[in-house]
């Protein structure tokens, strides 16, 4: 692999609404900078990028893949993000390692629901973004209608840097309004080359006009283009270029291409902008973590010098290679058959493969050094958010937060045989997608599992088919509840073990209140210091986290909770990890039961779009699941509604949808809040869903 300085790295991720031609767009970049030479087509099922066969028959992205390529000597790692919000924990993921990302939209689309959904993910991660509207030779495309929704929606402020070199079925290519020239591609899909020609008269008062724009508002950031801009005097084009990246990097501005990428017009300018305005590792300065043994904060500077740091993003399983790790190394130099440390596990690993990856082929190479993106094979017991590390200077860094599932389902293989396979195959993809959970029904023995929406499980279960050769039965869709607490109350527990063996000693008076924070939990340690040795701490608050996992009043995970550890007692002889955690855990669900337990349920964030001949049996039929309407808006004879709905009433909504607008209306959901349920409700839950009589 030939080594580039981290200043001619990129890595970049591709993020949009589904269809948006996010993929397309990826397999144009693959092709113009020569790692494929065949244009694969996602419609055809031949996109390099979805290369698992439920990608190539669905025709969606389902999970991120990973590949490199070549521009302009430098180096880009690109991620190809789902778009469907079942797989968002694909996108989270990946923002966190990315430096930079571009976005895609529609030209006649716009901002679609999941576009706003990573747009505000890589704003939470302050990743800097390139707006590149897509399908510019749709009929009905308008750049100008997509830059205003743009700012409009996200309150951002755009940097126009291209104009239209024709419109719609007569797109021809792109005016370059920092050049003021015009690029004209060739309809010759296979031509790499395009033409460069004067901008044509009947385009060039108007990009006269959008080029001042452009100027003026760089010029409020940057002294020197200011005075050539009040002076009236020639800017140079790279003066543009760098004041265009640093608002970019400084998050103060996006920059807003455009093009045709199906029909290969564009990309190539798409290219070089990405090494022009989006960062480097570099641009993105050091990495913040935490030394494990003290706790105190710690930071790893970009360097091949530093001691190595690394974040594990990604985990996948490949009936060929075994589980591959993917893994962004923020600082040092990772060789071949060298020794890391998981800070998170506590472990030493040996790295005896290190591979580049281009979507599902592999290269093998001797090293990887900071600021870039490699893969290695079969460390056991990694998860995704662990920190590989040089062994003599530890480091944790951030780790990755993913949302909760929300649907369940029972499965069991169809052939009795299979039991033990399948409980191997539903813990290694739980190992890959940490937002897909496996557990046991506490009321029926049965194997539950639960993924962010219907389709999640249902990819699942058809990858257990697939890959691994299991034909599975699964349950009904089932809402995965949580559970609270409404009152303050006490729980005190006494854990005494003296039959057998070492003797056992463990005394934990526990309160718990309701809470509303952003964690799932909140664990305070108000006991008289030296009541209970500090060592015991930690296995106190491990007791409470296995009990908030198995629930209390229904197996479903508790949320919401403060635990403060007021009191309790220990026997110097007879005291162990083991008798804490023990207390602990009987301690909690003594004082769970006493503080008015009740269940809360997923309500979804529900997008629809509807032709107005069926705007009102939707409305009607949405209201009738109990949804709520928060605004309709009317686009390009497209209504745009927004509600939210509880899970419980919107599944098999797909169907229901379909049948209702002859199959012409679409819609997303997300998780939005969790809410509680009425007594009336919670006792239907009960009684339909669990078979259990009373809840009291």
């Amino acid at each position: 692999m030939n080594k580039f300085s981290v200043e001619n790295i990129r890595n970049i991720g591709f993020m949009a609404h589904i269809d948006a031609g996010k993929t397309t767009t990826t397999e144009r970049i693959l092709y113009y900078t020569g790692v494929t030479y065949k244009m694969g087509e996602v419609h055809d099922g031949t996109a390099e990028m979805d290369w698992m066969d439920q990608e190539q028959e669905r025709g969606i992205t389902i999970t991120s893949a990973v590949t490199t390529c070549f521009w302009d000597d430098h180096r880009i790692n690109i991620i190809d993000t789902p778009g469907h919000v079942d797989f968002t924990a694909e996108v989270e993921r990946s923002l966190r390692i990315l430096d930079g990302v571009v976005v895609v939209f529609c030209g006649v689309g716009g901002v679609e629901p999941q576009s706003e959904k990573v747009w505000y993910q890589a704003d939470k991660y302050k990743i800097p973004k390139i707006a590149y509207i897509n399908k510019m030779d749709r009929i009905g495309s308008d750049f100008s209608d997509v830059v205003l929704e743009i700012e409009d929606k996200f309150g951002t402020d755009t940097l126009l840097l291209q104009l239209p070199l024709g419109a719609e079925d007569k797109f021809q290519g792109v005016i370059d309004l920092i050049t003021m020239k015009a690029y004209r591609f060739s309809d010759d899909f296979t031509q790499v080359d395009f033409e460069t020609i004067e901008i044509p008269k009947e385009y060039y008062e108007q990009a006269q006009m959008y080029r001042e724009n452009l100027i003026e508002k760089l010029a409020e950031s940057d002294l020197e283009l200011m005075e050539l801009f009040l002076e009236k005097k020639d800017i140079p084009e790279d003066l543009i270029r760098k004041v265009v990246r640093t608002v970019t990097l400084s998050l103060e501005a996006v920059p807003v291409l455009m093009g045709s990428s199906f029909k290969n017009k564009g990309v190539q300018k798409l290219l070089d902008a990405i090494i022009d305005y989006l960062p480097s590792p570099y641009d993105k300065g050091s990495i913040k973590g935490i030394i494990p043994k003290t706790g105190k904060s710690a930071e790893r500077k970009l360097s091949d010098s530093e001691p190595f740091s690394a974040l594990i993003f990604k985990i996948m399983t490949d009936k060929h290679a075994g589980q591959l790790v993917y893994f962004r190394v923020y600082s040092g130099v990772l060789k071949t058959g060298s020794t890391v440390y998981n800070s998170v596990k506590k472990e030493k690993v040996r790295i005896n493969r290190l591979l580049k990856v281009h979507s599902n082929k592999m290269e093998e190479i001797k090293e990887v050094n900071a600021g870039d993106i490699a893969v290695t094979v079969g460390l056991p017991g990694v998860s995704t958010g662990d920190t590989l590390c040089d062994e003599r200077n530890h480091i944790v860094l951030d780790t990755i937060i993913f949302p909760e599932p929300v649907v369940s389902v029972t499965i069991e293989p169809k052939l009795t045989s299979g039991h033990k396979k399948l409980e191997e195959i539903l813990t290694k993809l739980s190992i890959e997608d940490p937002t897909f959970k496996v557990k046991t029904d506490p009321n029926t023995g049965q194997t539950l599992i639960s993924g962010m929406g219907e389709l999640h499980v249902e990819v699942l279960r058809e990858r257990i088919k697939r890959e691994f050769g299991v034909l599975t039965r699964i349950g009904k869709p089932r809402v995965a509840y949580r559970e609270t607490i409404r009152e303050t109350s006490l729980g005190e527990e006494k854990y005494v073990k003296q039959t057998g063996g070492k003797a056992q000693y463990g005394h934990v008076v526990l309160k718990l209140e309701p809470y509303a924070g952003e964690s799932k939990y909140k664990f305070n340690i108000k006991i008289k210091q030296g009541t209970i040795p500090e060592e015991f701490y930690k296995s106190i608050e491990s007791g409470v986290r296995e009990a908030m996992e198995l629930g209390t009043l229904a197996g479903f995970p508790i949320i919401n909770v403060n635990i403060s550890l007021m009191d309790g007692s220990y026997d110097s002889d007879d005291s162990s990890e083991l008798a804490f955690k023990v207390a602990a855990s009987m301690a909690f669900h003594k004082a769970f039961r006493s503080g008015k337990p009740i269940l809360l349920e997923p309500v979804m964030k529900v997008e629809l779009t509807v032709q107005d001949e069926y705007l009102g049996e939707v409305i009607n039929d949405f209201n009738a699941r109990e949804g709520k309407v928060l605004g309709i808006e009317l686009k390009n004879g497209i209504h745009n509604v927004d509600g939210i709905a509880p899970l419980s009433s919107m599944f098999g909504y797909a169907t229901a949808l379909r049948t209702l607008s002859q199959g012409r209306a679409n819609y997303s959901m997300e998780f939005y809040k969790h809410e509680r349920l009425t007594e009336k409700k919670m006792d239907s839950v009960f009684r339909n869903q669990l078979g259990i009589y009373s809840y009291n």
